[in-house]
């Protein structure tokens, strides 16, 4: 799927990319885009060096030692020559009407030095007057999972991708997108964008705002150029679709490091944190919060208020859960009539509890079937927005390690709740002391699309910024 008629739509949805400059013996960037290749792709290779050719060749691509002899129309290059080369390698992406191109290439304005300023200054003139779509200088460039276009071996190919993400730092998107694979979910396109000289945040996010494949969108920025263009392009984002905003650069010294790293200026934060408000977008503060906010905006529904039913364990994690979504901005206040009178009708109050919180151990007990009818009675209560359910580990790692039926009976029953109810339902299953079992487990909750937190307070902040999107 694409955006007819969007400057940067070939770019992102390529049919033909170009290597320039790679180099062995680990030829980088060509094996992360040979998935490109066996995708449909027409790969190729522009390197001038005869010592890097038979290398280049072993790969199975086909080498060109001058773009003029690439056939077809080049949608996207990705450009890794030393600095000094780079406005002569610009020059013939430009003459030969490539599309778009994503210079690795560093050692610009972030140095400080004058020579990296000035060639910086080069860069950037040559690509305005040419109206050139360059992504950089200074990162990582682009990942777009459908087409098998990657800055990393480790991120994954994938059709199903359904969130965008943003980063002015290479690590960042590398990591994000690698991280929310672990937690069952996929890029639709990624931009590792670095000093941002031709095309900054509001390029590709007007873009991902249009792109019907992109349904959530997040982003790390330490600074933007034009505040005013940021802001409209954010405030008519965040109308259409949910987007996450982690600022880096939040203190003094953290804002200092911001010039020294893409030779970004970062505004006061009270600046940022009121225009993101204003905007209707999610703050965050780090990579595990925003990947949280991305995976309750992504796999829960959309919550309509924030009163919330909490289903514990036990007596001490009923106590517990109940502070951390208390503290998190929610309500948690008592059923319907009707629903402790259905609930009174099997539920064990010996050792247990049924208002809100629910402490049902002694109730459940490992009986999907009950689990089931306590799910249906609180989905069922008019006072109740959303759900959150605590999974003990604690107390069922055993179990579950001895009969693995249970564990899956378990989950089938939660992946059939939270798809036929309407209201947000998120899961909790703290480690304690069988991390590395929860650990080997997660891929059977990821696959069910399940949205599961490690702590009563990531959950609680998550469904917090979910409701922020939601206006709620």
């Amino acid at each position: 799927m694409a955006v007819p008629g969007h400057r940067l739509d070939r770019m992102f949805n390529p049919k033909t990319v170009v290597v320039i400059g790679d180099k062995g013996p680990g030829y980088m960037w060509l094996n992360n885009n040979r998935t490109f290749k066996e995708k449909g792709g027409a790969l190729y290779s522009v390197q001038l060096d005869p010592k890097e050719i038979p290398g280049i060749e072993k790969l199975g691509i086909e080498n060109f030692t001058s773009l003029d002899e690439v056939p077809g129309e080049i949608d996207y290059a990705v450009v890794a020559v030393p600095r000094t080369v780079a406005p002569i390698i610009l020059k013939g992406l430009i003459e030969n009407g490539v599309h778009g191109a994503g210079f690795f290439t560093s050692g610009f304005a972030e140095t400080g030095q004058e020579e990296g300023i000035k060639l910086q200054a080069q860069l950037t003139e040559m690509a305005r007057t040419a109206n050139f779509n360059l992504v950089g200088p200074n990162c990582m460039c682009l990942y777009l999972p459908r087409s098998g276009v990657r800055f990393s071996m480790d991120v994954p190919v994938a059709d199903d991708g359904a969130i965008g993400f943003l980063s002015q730092s290479g690590t960042h998107a590398i990591q994000f997108s690698l991280v929310t694979n672990a937690n069952g979910m996929h890029l639709s396109r990624c931009v590792s964008l670095g000093n941002a000289i031709a095309l900054d945040i509001p390029d590709y996010l007007d873009y991902m705002t249009e792109d019907p494949e992109t349904e959530v969108i997040a982003m790390y920025v330490e600074g933007v150029k034009d505040g005013k263009r940021f802001y409209h392009s954010l405030r008519a984002a965040c109308a259409r679709k949910p987007v996450v905003v982690w600022k880096g650069g939040q203190t003094e010294a953290g804002a200092r490091a911001t010039m020294s790293h893409t030779a970004s200026l970062a505004a006061p934060q009270a600046i940022w944190e009121g225009m993101i408000r204003q905007c209707g977008a999610v703050a965050t503060n780090n990579l595990d919060e925003t990947v949280d906010a991305v995976k309750a905006l992504a796999l829960a529904k959309r919550p309509a208020g924030r009163r919330v039913a909490l289903l514990a364990q036990t007596g001490g994690q009923s106590v517990s859960i109940t502070d951390a979504f208390a503290k998190g901005g929610f309500e948690v206040p008592r059923l319907s009539e009707d629903s402790y009178k259905q609930l009174a009708e099997f539920f064990n109050i010996i050792g247990g509890s049924y208002q809100n919180p629910l402490d049902m151990a002694g109730t459940v007990q490992g009986r999907t079937e009950t689990l089931d009818r306590i799910l249906r009675i609180v989905d069922a209560d008019p006072n109740v927005d959303a759900m959150a359910i605590e999974v003990s580990a604690m107390f069922a790692a055993r179990h579950w390690q001895s009969r693995p039926e249970v564990l899956d009976e378990m989950l089938d029953a939660l992946q059939i709740h939270a798809n036929r109810s309407a209201k947000p339902f998120v899961v909790v299953m703290h480690p304690a002391h069988e991390a590395e079992y929860v650990a080997s487990i997660q891929h059977k909750f990821n696959e069910r699309g399940i949205p599961t937190f490690a702590s009563f307070e990531r959950a609680a902040a998550a469904l917090d910024r979910a409701a922020i999107a939601a206006g709620v």
